[in-house]
Parts: structure tokens; sequence; C-alpha cells
């Protein structure tokens, strides 16, 4: 029997994705496991298996096509000797998506102009999937029938062109009324593409497409900022004992090739002081707080167009070796877009540190469901008041944490910044 391979979910909150690249061609046979195609979702690259066996009897969605909504049927898989047939013949078009550029002499297939798109799979009163060709789905959505009461005549029950074109509907059956939720709030006009455009008529400039990356950012970044109450904690850190620290600890491993840096001892200081005070280990779950019992940080990593925030599990538990092993596998991975998503998904505390690019200080936005961000500027040579009173210099590290103030409240933060201030001015602790 002809299945539809439908466009998969590769994370929990992925609606569409690009069919990056086709790994199989019509004809080829595949079983399970086998490798079908690679598909980009806003975070990575992923590759996207077979769960049946059969031959690809026909690809629906080109590669390079954008905007590929979940459950889209993107490819027919045949048994042995089985022709396509009318699922093929009548496969829903490729749904409106941009498509990459694509070769002057590429042949493009076009659907009849009076096709119209299958309706979606449908289900019967219990929930299960009710089998039937998206030819029979279509017959029956112009003619109002409810596939549930049709009994299907093809392989396995599956309801076909035969058994909907001599039915007729049957009035539906009266569904109670819908109670009235009151209006909500219309959201703040935005000014639109063209209007901005418009004002800069006649200046030169490039459009540049926003990828699923850039979207999401977009997306949860602006629903962050206007719905997470943040408020601000700063604190100043002296990096010269942790500095002379990680020197003398340099020079003892470096014959296992291991080069510790300072974010290395910020994220062991935010997974200690996590533990530390426990009430600040929480993350937000719309009507209630979930406290976390492990030290799960989240790091924040550029790559080109976007950003990640890989997640070291149990970071408290772990040597500084081992984390900065895992943090440069993790960073590398990313910016390839090779993580897995378990790999960049969870976490309740993050860290962002700009300070490789000279920044003294900035704030950074809550990631949700997270209860908060360190944000780390720049170690620089600062005059200081000396424990005695006397002036000297240090190599200062400005920090400021963002909270939600739905999980932390100002005395918690507080706590919890004094936690990671100590630890990492005392860095030798952090191995005890």
């Amino acid at each position: 029997m002809a299945t539809e391979i439908l466009m998969p979910a590769l994370s929990p909150t992925m609606e569409e994705g690009t069919l990056a690249k086709w790994l199989v061609k019509e004809g080829d046979e595949v079983a399970s496991g086998d490798l079908l195609a690679e598909i980009e979702t806003d975070k990575a690259t992923m590759e996207f298996e077979a769960v049946d066996e059969g031959i690809i009897g026909k690809i629906l969605v080109e590669e390079g096509t954008e905007g590929v909504k979940v459950n889209t049927a993107i490819a027919i898989l045949v048994e042995e000797g089985e022709e396509v047939g009318e699922v093929a013949e009548s496969a829903p078009a490729t749904p409106a998506a941009e498509k990459a550029d694509a070769a002057p002499d590429a042949k493009e297939e076009s659907a009849p102009a009076a096709a119209k798109p299958a309706a979606p799979a449908p289900q019967a009163a219990d929930g299960s999937r009710i089998f039937a060709s998206p030819l029979a789905r279509r017959i029956a959505a112009d003619k109002g029938l409810d596939l549930a009461q049709i009994k299907g005549s093809g392989p396995k029950g599956r309801i076909i062109k035969a058994d909907v074109e001599g039915a007729t509907a049957t009035a539906p059956k009266s569904a109670p009324a819908a109670t009235s939720a009151p209006a909500a709030a219309a959201p703040a006009p935005s000014v639109s593409a063209d209007t901005v455009a418009a004002m800069y008529e006649g200046r030169d400039f490039e459009e540049v497409k926003l990828d699923g990356m850039r979207k999401t950012i977009a997306a949860r970044l602006s629903e962050a900022k206007q719905t997470i109450p943040h408020f601000y904690l700063r604190r100043d850190i002296k990096l010269d004992s942790l500095l002379a620290f990680r020197s003398q600890l340099n020079k003892q491993l470096e014959s296992r090739g291991v080069k510790l840096s300072v974010n290395d001892f910020i994220i062991k200081a935010v997974a200690i002081a996590l533990q530390q005070v426990p009430e600040a280990n929480a993350v937000w779950a719309g009507d209630r707080v979930l406290q976390m019992k492990a030290s799960d940080v989240a790091v924040a990593v550029a790559i080109e167009g976007g950003l990640f925030t890989p997640v070291l599990q149990d970071a408290d538990q772990k040597s500084l070796s081992s984390l900065s092993t895992q943090m440069k596998d993790l960073a590398a991975r990313a910016r390839d877009r090779k993580l897995a998503p378990h790999e960049y998904q969870g976490g309740s505390f993050a860290i962002s540190n700009l300070g490789m690019f000279g920044i003294d200080n900035f704030d950074a936005i809550v990631n949700p469901p997270h209860a908060g961000i360190l944000a780390v500027g720049t170690g620089v040579k600062k005059p200081v008041v000396g424990d005695n009173g006397e002036l000297t210099t240090a190599t200062v590290m400005s920090v400021t944490m963002s909270v939600d103030h739905r999980v932390i409240d100002g005395a918690v933060g507080a706590n919890l910044l004094k936690a990671i201030v100590e630890n990492l001015e005392n860095p030798m602790t952090m191995l005890a």
C-alpha cells in the first residue's frame, strides 16, 4: 500500500523546515533506518530516517524548498511491484513556500490549474487516523462527506476514489454551541516591510531574507522581552587569583592537550552557585515553577546568522577539564549546525560572554524558560582599593545578571550572584 512520507517534527518547537537535500531518488529501495533527506530546522541541519521499508515512488517536495510545514507529504513510498497510481497522481502540490534558486535548465512540474490541495489526514472520533488517498480526501471535502462514515475498499481498508464518488453527504451532528470567549487584545500595529522600504526609496540597500533561525530568534526574544518581568543585578569581579590559578593549571594540563579558558571557570562557578542557592535553580512553566536538582547550564555560542545555547548537563559535578572539552565540542558542532535538539534544549540558567569582543558590560535577555542569564564583560586592569585601604590595581570583570522576577526574587538573585562572585574570586574552592 502506498504510504505518504511526511515532513517530520525534529524538535518539540518545530512547525516548519527546509528540505535541504534528498539523499534518495525515485525508484530507490529503502529500509527502516535508512537516511532519506537532510532537513534544516530553525536550529540545525538534521538527517531524516525512514520508518518503513519500500520504494520511493514519487518525490513531492523538491530539495531546497523552504517553509515546508510539519506533517506535509514530501514523498510517497510504495511496495515492490506496486505503482504509485492515484496517490501520486493526486498528490497535493508543494506547499506555498519559497524555493532556493534552481538551475536555469531545471524542469518544473506543475499541477493542473484546477487541482485543489488535499484535505488534511482525517481522524476518527477516537483519535485514530483514517487511511484515505489524497484524491479521496479531496473529493470528500468537496462533497462534504464524513470519511468516518465510509468503508474503504482499498488495501487494508484504505478509502479510495471509488468509495467517495458514489457517496452522498449526511447532515453533520450538531455540535454544542461554543462558549464565546472575550476577544483577545489586538496586537500593537507594526510597520510593514513595504512602508519601511518606502522610507529609503532612492537609497541603495540589499534585502536580506530571514532564515528559520533568525525568525525564531526574533519571535522568542520579542516574546521574552515583552512577557518576562526582567530585573538586573550588577557586580564587579576581581580576576587576578583566577588568572594565576588558571595559568598554573594550564601548565599542568599541557601534556593532556587541555587549555582552560576563563569561560570554563565561569561555567563551573555558575553551576556550583546554583547548588549553593537551590531556590534560584528553577524554571518558569506557565502556571508553576519547576525546581531543578541538577545544574544544567546553557552557554550562548555565536554562529553565522544566529545563536545557539548548548547545554552542559550536571556541570557542577564535572571537572574543569571535562567542561572545557565538552564546551569546545558543543561550540564546534553548534557552528556547523550539527547539534541534536537535546543538546541545546533545557537548562535553568544561561551564560552569555562578550568579553572576547572587548565589551565592558551589557544586559542580556532571559531565554525562556530559564530563570536568568549572566552577561559577562571583558577583564580590564583598573585601580582598586586594597583590603588594607591602599590604592592598587586589579583585573576586574563586570557582570550583569538578568533575572525573571516570576521565578527569582531580588534577595535570592543577589545571593546567587554573590555565590558566583565568591566562586570566581576564590577559584581553588571550586575544586574542593
